[in-house]
């Protein structure tokens, strides 16, 4: 039982990660972040690394494909489209064709957006051509409620209905530095706009609070109940951000890897038999201070708990959303979480692995 103590922890493994007094080496915050729309936005989201990523990736696109991002940009210029859709509509074009207009795809998928005449996108002859393309997808994200402040790659998803809603956020950076570049928006005060990992990470936590009391059940993921990894996955949506919904994708494919000693508020925390990621059966929502809100195991309901052990406990935790390092300043005290050393036994399995869903031809 998740209640009974333990009464010796030993954390061989944490040696020298976890401790009072730890420090962050990282400030959240805006320094640093370059004059450009490009950096700042490039970096919201579990991706991490996109400054500079960003003009990388976009230096190895064919000339169709940068004149195909052109005329996105050019099409919603004249719409009077915010650049922020013009990101979205890049993002998911490189996700689902390379940015190409192919002619073919999954199924009847075609196009730069593989939009499908079967599935009401328009006749063959529309989905292939540049401009119909670019029009159909900016018509259908204005119908997308509060797309404005959503993160690109969640748009772009409602849009295109994939059923691998996480691929399109890791064109992020290129699209934005394309739209820095190619847009002509360079020093756009839109940066200003844009939420911070703390802003999202303080969202999730909200909404988790929201549902303290609330039964656990085995594979829910609300709005009446949740497993631990259901509400996780629900947490970190209602701030705009998509991770998967069972504990072990969340820790694979959820954001950026952190040291536990690192770990700030929002950073999903992870137990896996003998600490294997391979093992993971239950993930929380890290508070600070040493406390977690999770859902544990049948009979319980969602809670907030001292931060335990058990021998469990990854010294990796997970941050669906960051921002780019600052500048160099003097780092404050850390939140990080110290363990205690009397730990109770890790709660009841969530499950770790999901159905995957069928590959789909991006728009449907």
């Amino acid at each position: 039982m998740r209640k009974l103590v333990v009464a010796v922890v030993v954390l061989a493994g944490f040696a020298g990660l976890i401790g009072v007094g730890a420090v962050t080496a990282l400030l959240v915050g805006s320094g640093g972040r370059g004059a450009g729309w490009s950096n700042c936005s490039a970096d919201l989201g579990p991706w991490g690394d996109g400054q500079g990523r960003g003009e990388r990736d976009a230096s190895t696109l064919t000339d169709e494909s940068v004149g195909i991002a052109q005329r996105i940009i050019e099409i919603g210029k004249q719409r009077g489209l915010p650049p922020r859709a013009w990101q979205i509509a890049i993002q998911a074009g490189k996700t689902e064709s390379n940015l190409a207009n192919l002619f073919h795809g999954d199924r009847d998928s075609l196009g730069i957006f593989q939009m499908r005449p079967s599935m009401g996108w328009g006749t063959v002859q529309q989905v292939t051509d540049v401009d119909y393309q670019i029009n159909k997808f900016y018509d259908v994200l204005l119908e997308v409620p509060g797309w404005e402040e959503m993160r690109p790659g969640e748009a772009a998803q409602r849009v295109e209905r994939s059923a691998f809603p996480l691929r399109y956020h890791k064109w992020e950076p290129m699209a934005a530095h394309l739209v820095s570049v190619e847009g002509d928006v360079e020093g756009i005060s839109a940066c200003d706009d844009l939420p911070s990992a703390g802003v999202l990470a303080d969202q999730a936590i909200k909404y988790a609070q929201t549902q303290l009391g609330k039964p656990y059940v085995w594979g829910a993921a609300g709005p009446n109940s949740f497993d631990c990894s259901g509400l996780t996955q629900q947490a970190w949506k209602a701030a705009g951000v998509e991770i998967p919904k069972y504990s072990q994708t969340q820790y694979f494919q959820g954001g950026v890897h952190v040291p536990l000693a690192q770990a700030q508020p929002g950073d999903l925390v992870f137990w896996g038999y003998g600490r294997d990621p391979k093992g993971i059966h239950h993930v929380a929502l890290y508070l600070g201070d040493n406390e977690v809100l999770h859902a544990p195991q049948p009979g319980e309901s969602v809670e907030v708990t001292k931060l335990w052990d058990g021998g469990q406990l990854l010294p990796t935790v997970v941050r669906p959303a960051t921002d780019p390092p600052p500048a160099a300043q003097t780092a404050p005290p850390s939140t990080a979480p110290v363990p205690p050393a009397d730990a109770p036994a890790p709660p009841a399995d969530t499950p770790s692995t999901g159905v995957q869903a069928p590959a789909a031809g991006g728009a449907r």
